[in-house]
């Protein structure tokens, strides 16, 4: 038996690799997978051809225009092969061993529909398993055998992806998809009535995204009405089986009006001047469908609501919508007290102080000043990375926005002479962040900042991530502890997010899903390093009090969760290896606590405020997990890595980016290795991989960045990536 596996892909840039890899990481026989990418306009379209130049099982259709769900999958059903079909989800996945095990189940038992359970995966906490086995249960008949003599099986979940269907069914069904949203549903039901033979395998196969970002049913929108367009679909389908299905139709009308009623009393997908029209609908629906025998409303609120939907009584069902809404509103409140309101939500970090929150309050009620921006980076440490390029750029593109930074108090003697700024905790601090209408940061602003109608909040961001971020960190041990949901709070206050590369849009996509939309401008800090030459290099030489000969290597580490720490690293033995005209830059992380001893051709920088200016003072530079190394790699310059530690970073901290089979150059596994790499000469050639890694994440680095960024979010103009990427490959 051979399977297809169908795979529209839209809008899904962020989890389609995951899907991926799930599928194609699984071996059996006869596989084969067609993606049809739907004229995604992300970047879907060339992770699938980086997956199908590597892996001869997927084949990829790039269609000329969006058509939807349901086109997509005929158009990628026309292509396939298989005795059976899947239609998978891109932003869902294959459980391990799902494959070989229907691959079995296939042979062995020959359905024409298979039914494998699954788990719905959620942004933040565990996987939960569906109820298919109790719904099962609750259906007793022959396992393999039609809905008419085990009708339990209509009453499962009506989505498309769940179920491996002959192709020989659909073909003698003539069963596709119809276009418009919910076209699951009149394919589900008539393939279910029409199939003769139904396995249902309890085993979780599938794991199913709920998605915050993107998916239809959290999309508030008038195509939710196709809900009703689709079930008279299918009543028109299952009409044409006559009196055979019968018996069965009071299930198939109780589905019919359950699942209408989702849809009319959700406030999330459809639009309030819609609500009573979609209500009507849902009654002529009853009218039409209602079988010839009549039918027994199921007891409790189902009942009362098929009650109300049956004399079309509107208002009444509008009212007990009300009443409903209340009871959990109270429902929820007694919840809060049985646990305490602190453990409900948690407090909030840093502490601020009641008056400081009723000064802030009251400033947010005067009006946002359209021409102040407010800065900040590296939670208030001073004025640097992609918030400075932006704040220095807007004053030429944009100087009718005043830009002040905010600052910690250790921090004001830092400044640089002239710096607008207010210091964090002061009256000006909070009529700042209550008033100014931009908020830049590369961090998040603290819980407290609300979002006012007219401010713009700016995530700039502060690397290329290697290491797992946002809500990628739940799933290591080592990765920070976040409240999450405060987590997506903060996050869901972003309006632009910049990206330095096509890899990075897709990781924040997933990392932070929120409703931002995404700035490909590169990275504005690194707008210096590309128009750098070498009077630049002079000067930063210059700067820092260095020789205009010789060579000069930079030691850049990442810092290392507890209880890691640096490895082995001798700042004389670099030296001595690199030559006696040599010199060795040594910068820790700002959140470490590494100190390095200075000799003479060794210099700790760690405490100095401008890392570009080391970057191009640089010949070398020596680095491992750092965001850094994309920085640098901007001068097209020598990048070795140093990382004996890879594996368990990697394990603890979680990683999304193998860094170390996307090295930029050569890569040292220990200190000897290291020092024999430098001493040999090795690190000065290695252009082929320095100009990889430079297409596939520094390609949009033209030195243009910054004003992009300005004019897309001061001046509301129209910005585009500079110029296409080389796709990320993550074998």
């Amino acid at each position: 038996m051979s399977v297809s596996i169908v795979l529209p892909a839209y809008r899904v840039q962020g989890y389609l690799r995951e899907c991926l890899d799930s599928i194609l990481g699984q071996q059996v026989a006869g596989l084969e997978v067609i993606a049809v990418d739907d004229a995604s306009p992300d970047h879907c379209g060339d992770i699938l051809d980086e997956y199908a130049a590597r892996d001869g099982r997927l084949k990829v259709l790039h269609l000329a225009r969006n058509v939807g769900l349901g086109r997509a999958r005929n158009a990628g059903l026309a292509q396939a092969t298989g005795d059976y079909v899947w239609f998978v989800d891109s932003d869902d996945a294959l459980a391990p061993g799902a494959l070989p095990l229907v691959d079995e189940v296939l042979r062995d038992r020959r359905p024409e529909v298979l039914l494998v359970d699954f788990e719905r995966s959620y942004p933040i906490g565990r996987s939960r398993r569906s109820g298919l086995r109790r719904r099962l249960a609750a259906a007793p008949g022959p396992n393999g055998a039609d809905v008419l003599a085990r009708p339990g099986l209509l009453r499962t979940i009506h989505t498309a992806w769940n179920k491996i269907v002959s192709r020989e069914l659909l073909a003698r069904l003539d069963l596709s998809f119809a276009p418009g949203w919910y076209e699951d549903v009149s394919w589900t039901y008539p393939l279910l009535l029409g199939a003769r033979r139904i396995l249902a395998l309890e085993e979780v196969c599938y794991t199913y995204r709920q998605r915050r970002q993107g998916a239809i049913t959290h999309t508030r929108d008038a195509r939710h009405m196709d809900v009703f367009d689709h079930w008279d679909r299918a009543w028109d389908r299952i009409d044409a089986y006559g009196d055979r299905v019968d018996p069965v139709r009071p299930v198939v009308f109780e589905q019919m009006i359950r699942h209408c009623m989702q849809t009319v009393g959700n406030e999330q997908r459809l639009p309030g001047h819609l609500r009573r029209a979609s209500f009507l609908r849902a009654a002529d629906l009853f009218d039409r469908h209602l079988p010839a025998g009549g039918f027994t409303p199921p007891p409790g609120k189902d009942g009362l609501r098929y009650r109300l939907v049956a004399a079309r009584a509107w208002h009444a069902y509008a009212a007990l919508r009300t009443c409903y809404r209340v009871e959990r509103r109270a429902e929820r409140a007694a919840a809060a007290a049985r646990t305490g309101w602190r453990r409900v939500f948690p407090p909030r970090r840093p502490q601020v102080g009641l008056l400081d929150r009723a000064y802030y309050r009251f400033q947010t009620m005067l009006p946002v000043r359209d021409d102040l921006a407010a800065y900040a980076a590296y939670w208030y440490r001073g004025v640097s990375c992609n918030p400075a390029a932006i704040h220095a750029r807007a004053k030429a593109v944009a100087p009718h926005v005043h830009g002040v930074w905010v600052v910690r108090p250790q921090s004001v003697a830092g400044l640089p002479p002239g710096t607008p700024h207010v210091v964090e905790g002061s009256a000006a601090y909070y009529r700042l962040l209550a008033r100014a209408k931009y908020l830049v940061n590369n961090v998040n602003f603290p819980d407290f900042v609300r979002k006012r109608k007219g401010q713009v909040h700016l995530q700039t961001h502060h690397g290329t991530p290697v290491k797992t971020m946002g809500l990628d960190e739940q799933h290591h041990p080592a990765g920070e502890r976040h409240n999450f949901g405060s987590l997506l709070r903060r996050s869901d206050r972003w309006d632009f997010s910049v990206s330095a590369n096509p890899f990075s849009t897709q990781v924040w996509e997933r990392a932070y899903p929120c409703p931002y939309e995404v700035l490909e401008t590169g990275y504005p800090r690194n707008d210096r390093l590309a128009r750098a030459g070498a009077q630049e290099r002079a000067a930063a030489r210059a700067a820092l009090g260095l020789g205009q000969q010789g060579t000069v290597a930079l030691y850049l580490p990442t810092f290392r969760p507890e209880p890691m720490a640096l490895p082995r690293f001798d700042p004389a033995a670099v030296t001595a290896a690199l030559g006696p005209d040599s010199l060795l830059l040594v910068r820790g992380h700002y959140l470490a606590q590494d100190t390095f001893a200075p000799g003479d051709r060794v210099r700790d920088l760690s405490s100095y405020p401008v890392v570009e200016d080391l970057y191009l003072a640089a010949d070398l530079l020596i680095s491992d997990y750092s965001s850094g190394v994309f920085d640098f790699a901007v001068l097209d310059r020598p990048i070795v890595l140093y990382v004996p530690d890879w594996a368990e970073y990697r394990g603890l901290r979680g990683a999304v980016l193998d860094i170390v089979a996307h090295a930029p150059g050569p890569v040292a596994r220990s200190f000897p290795e290291l020092v024999e790499l430098l001493g040999g000469g090795g690190w000065r050639d290695d252009p082929a991989r320095r100009a990889a890694f430079r297409e596939t994440f520094c390609a949009w680095e033209d030195g243009h960045a910054a004003e992009r960024v300005v004019r897309r979010v001061f001046l509301g103009e129209s910005v585009q990536a500079p110029r296409p990427s080389r796709i990320f490959t993550s074998s």
